[in-house]
């Protein structure tokens, strides 16, 4: 850079040196002049570009130095104007007033914070008033008292709290008044108590009263004929009954022999009580008809009257039907009514036959079922009242069939209503209900082949055939109520895991585990009860559609998360809780041929078993060989719909390109 900074000597670039400094230049040495300048002019150009290039990080980091100390300068400045500006103004002012604003911030937040006190303190006791009255209206009053006695106190409730409420807010004369109100409720509902309880101890009063004088006095002089009732009744201005006297007197001789041959009859115990000895009463008859007419003859009676004593013996076979139709149904009421439907300890399917119960041989099948003692004896007294039937004239006979019929029916009118209870629960006695049902269908379906050629010509077409179908549709109807109530309740087992969302979280795991422990609990309790009872196959079909309510809600629940862990256990869980009911399902003997298909495989019954046992299987399945069992129609024939497989893939697998492929031959490939 030399020749930047040293001066040039004009004189030196022309081609002689010998001239004089002061003589004129001649045009050729100026041009000459000119042109060594450019030449001159192009190096130093050439030269400077040259070092401007070899030192370009040089210059750039002086031109930015340049910059950084401008801005510097001019940051500098406006923080010098600043600071002239604020040592201008009087600072101390400003702070004494934001000392001042702080100050009355505090206090206003001090005093709102003391409102919202007393706010949540009033919604307190808002609440526990709001609790009291709810209390009232579903009758608990001891837990509404208790919680008004905490509120007294809360609320300074006293005798002379009209004059306490001056100065204070005017929410808590409201809340004391309130009070009060609830305080009033429970008197009422206390009044109403009393009541109603001195009302239901004069009415037991009276009624055990009226129950002695019925039982030791009405009852013993109705039955006897020697009696007569009058009633008197006082009566007021008004119209109104005071007081109603029963009066008994014992009838004079005049009025005993005026009395109708029946009644006096009645008193006698001359109606046969077996049908067997109606025969023998024919004696009887032959001479109470004498006898009447000898009184005739000695005109000790009118002729004109009716012959009131033959007409007694020759109905007496209407007296002998009434009465035992009376006795057999109040057997049948009483045994049914006494029966407690309890198995003994050491019963089991293979027991023999027991006196009262028990194992039986169903007529119309090969197996045998449990029934209550109930069933038993009732079906007893109806094969003795037919043999009767068959033994009796066809007046009586008719009789005796209709209070078989009435036998059969008081069961169905009887248990349901005195076994509600057991039979609204899943437990031993609905299900020996079912099976003296469905034994009783067949017993009665059997009656027919049994005594109807022995009956008598006009009770041939007498069947009870309706009857049997009857109890058959009761038993259906018992037993489907049961395995109602146990899907019920194991549907409500399973929502406990709340479709299975999120067991990668202990908690949730920890709930959804117990929801399988705790079907499986239930099917355990279930087969328990219904397994020594039942009939192996309808024990086998109930259980199975049961079975199908739990893998069908499983499959389906765990098909519609989004999101399903790779190692998920809940499904191996469910199948390993059940493998040994299935075992014992699979095991169940089959003794024809016809059982065998009524009965179908396991699978068969559980349609959604295999649905289920091969979504575990998918579980450890790789993605492709996924979608080769869709392609190949396993997964079709297991119920699954292609949206099922492609929402199953996205859940277990993150996207890739890999899915997507997956995905697409799915949707596009009918199977």
């Amino acid at each position: 850079m030399d020749v930047l900074f040293n001066s040039i000597n004009v004189r030196d670039l022309l081609s002689s040196h010998d001239l004089d400094d002061s003589s004129p230049l001649s045009a050729p040495d100026l041009r000459l002049l000119i042109d060594r300048l450019n030449i001159r002019s192009l190096d130093i150009k050439s030269k400077l570009h040259t070092y401007i290039l070899s030192h370009h990080h040089d210059f750039s980091d002086l031109f930015i130095n340049s910059s950084n100390a401008v801005v510097l300068s001019d940051q500098l400045f406006t923080h010098v104007s600043d600071l002239n500006k604020l040592v201008s103004k009087p600072i101390d002012v400003e702070i004494k007033q934001t000392v001042e604003q702080i100050r009355l911030k505090h206090v206003e937040l001090k005093e709102k914070k003391d409102a919202l006190g007393l706010v949540v303190v009033v919604l307190e006791l808002t609440k526990e008033l709001g609790l009291v009255e709810n209390d009232l209206v579903v009758w608990k009053v001891v837990e509404a008292a208790e919680r008004l006695m905490e509120l007294k106190l809360a609320l300074r409730v006293t005798e002379e709290c009209a004059n306490e409420g001056e100065g204070e807010p005017v929410v808590f004369g409201l809340l004391r008044k309130k009070w009060t109100d609830c305080f009033e409720e429970i008197q009422k509902v206390l009044v109403k108590f009393i009541e109603k309880a001195v009302v239901g101890i004069l009415d037991y009063g009276l009624a055990k009263v009226a129950d002695l004088m019925t039982r030791h006095v009405i009852t013993p002089a109705v039955g006897s004929i020697s009696h007569s009732f009058s009633v008197e009744e006082q009566k007021l201005d008004s119209g109104d009954i005071t007081e109603a006297v029963l009066r008994i007197t014992p009838l004079s001789g005049t009025q005993v022999e005026n009395m109708d041959a029946e009644n006096i009859y009645s008193g006698i115990s001359i109606v046969p009580d077996d049908a067997s000895k109606l025969s023998d009463f024919q004696t009887v008859r032959q001479l109470t008809s004498e006898f009447e007419t000898s009184l005739k003859e000695v005109m000790f009676i009118s002729s004109e009257k009716d012959e009131r004593l033959t007409n007694f013996t020759d109905n007496v076979e209407v007296h002998f039907a009434t009465r035992k139709k009376v006795e057999i149904l109040a057997t049948a009421r009483d045994l049914l009514l006494h029966s407690d439907f309890k198995l003994p300890k050491e019963y089991s399917r293979k027991s023999e036959d027991m006196k009262n119960g028990g194992n039986v041989d169903l007529l119309f099948s090969s197996e045998r079922c449990a029934i209550s003692e109930a069933a038993s004896q009732l079906l007893e007294l109806v094969h003795q009242t037919l043999k009767d039937v068959c033994l009796s004239s066809p007046t009586v006979a008719l009789e005796f069939c209709h209070a078989a019929r009435d036998a059969l029916l008081l069961y169905e009118a009887v248990i349901p209503v005195k076994l509600e209870r057991q039979l609204d629960g899943i437990n031993q006695v609905a299900v020996l209900i079912h099976n003296d049902c469905l034994f009783l269908s067949q017993e009665i379906l059997g009656l027919k082949f049994q005594y109807q050629s022995d009956f008598p010509t006009s009770m041939k077409g007498a069947v009870f055939i309706d009857l049997g179908i009857r109890y058959k549709l009761m038993a259906e109807e018992i037993l489907q109520r049961q395995i109602k109530l146990v899907k019920h309740n194991l549907m409500e087992a399973i929502d406990g895991a709340d479709g299975f969302q999120n067991t990668h979280q202990p908690k949730r795991y920890e709930s959804a585990k117990f929801s399988i422990d705790q079907v499986a609990f239930i099917i355990e309790k279930v087969h328990i009860i219904w397994e020594p009872l039942l009939i192996p196959l309808t024990y086998k079909r109930s259980m199975c559609n049961v079975l199908e309510a739990v893998c069908s809600r499983m499959t389906k629940d765990i098909l519609q998360l989004d999101d399903i862990a790779a190692d998920e256990t809940l499904i191996h869980m469910l199948l390993e809780n059940l493998s040994s009911l299935l075992a014992s399902l699979v095991g169940i003997n089959q003794t024809t041929k016809y059982q065998e298909a009524l009965s179908g495989s396991i699978d068969d019954l559980i349609p959604s078993l295999p649905q289920l046992r091969v979504l575990a299987d998918m579980l450890d399945m790789p993605l492709k060989s996924i979608t080769a069992s869709w392609e190949s129609g396993e997964l079709a024939n297991c119920g699954f719909t292609s949206s099922e497989v492609k929402d199953f893939i996205r859940a277990i697998f993150t996207d890739s390109p890999l899915r997507k492929e997956c995905l697409w031959r799915i949707e596009n490939i009918k199977v």
